[in-house]
């Protein structure tokens, strides 16, 4: 059967957290989607995702919470990774972490869809490199789950997009967060995958990827320590609208950036 997913991208901060939490109606009624991802890895205080967080995105709608290099530096998150398949960190984050990096859900309408999450490996800590556990990750997937998306959090685009060349024809959607820049790259792959390499940020767009600029420009100019705090001021909500067939094969992708004071 057909699919439209909606796969939005790195929430940051709890201005980020707040903007979702009220955009989330809209993005459903205007976009209708059949099932909503979201990364979620920055949405407490910038680093990590707290216990409420989760529970607040999935009593809102939101089929699965994706992860990142962030995920695991929250102790107190340990057991809803543990005991909450709808959470994911990435797979190849570390052998002994708890959770788990993929999980098969039901979207609305009945079809089967597995969520993959995983670490680059360029520029970023990874126990292994993402190539070397796709296969069997996706080998674990049962018959009946004809769609997959992957979630590649990474800091290099070229490992992204060879992810989703090395993929094409055999999953739904690739989409890459991280960067927390949206990336005009969205497109459709001759074997049918889906494919954007930054979905972009849900948070304040007025700072430097969602961190307050004179933070980091301290940084850049004096070498300094200080602790990165989520800015104020405009937030967008990004991500991207993905359509597939039946056969679980994507027909379109269009990334969306909406100001959250005005919805949709």
């Amino acid at each position: 059967m057909s699919l439209r997913i909606v796969a939005i991208g790195d929430v940051v901060g709890g201005v980020g957290h707040r903007a979702l939490l009220a955009c989330l109606p809209d993005i459903r009624a205007q976009l209708d989607p059949d099932l909503v991802v979201v990364n979620a890895e920055n949405a407490a205080s910038g680093v990590g995702t707290s216990p409420r967080q989760v529970d607040d995105l999935l009593a809102a709608g939101v089929d699965v919470i994706t992860g990142g290099n962030h995920t695991l530096h929250r102790r107190e998150l340990f057991p809803t990774l543990a005991n909450e398949p709808r959470l994911l960190r990435p797979d190849n984050i570390a052998r002994t972490a708890p959770g788990r990096g993929t999980t098969e859900v039901v979207a609305r309408g009945g079809a089967r869809v597995g969520i993959v999450n995983l670490l680059g490996s360029v520029f970023i800590d990874s126990a292994a490199s993402p190539f070397l556990v796709i296969d069997d990750l996706l080998a674990g997937f049962g018959g009946g789950t004809a769609h997959v998306l992957v979630d590649i959090h990474a800091e290099a685009t070229s490992e992204k997009i060879a992810l989703a060349r090395y993929l094409d024809g055999r999953v739904t959607a690739v989409v890459g967060t991280h960067t927390h820049v949206q990336t005009a790259d969205a497109r459709v792959f001759a074997g049918g995958t889906a494919y954007v390499t930054d979905l972009g940020m849900t948070g304040p767009h007025d700072s430097v990827i969602g961190v307050r600029s004179q933070i980091v420009i301290e940084r850049f100019l004096k070498a300094s320590s200080g602790r990165f705090e989520p800015a104020d001021g405009e937030v967008l909500v990004q991500g991207a609208v993905i359509d597939a067939s039946e056969g679980g094969r994507a027909t379109a992708i269009e990334t969306f950036s909406y100001p959250a004071e005005s919805g949709l």
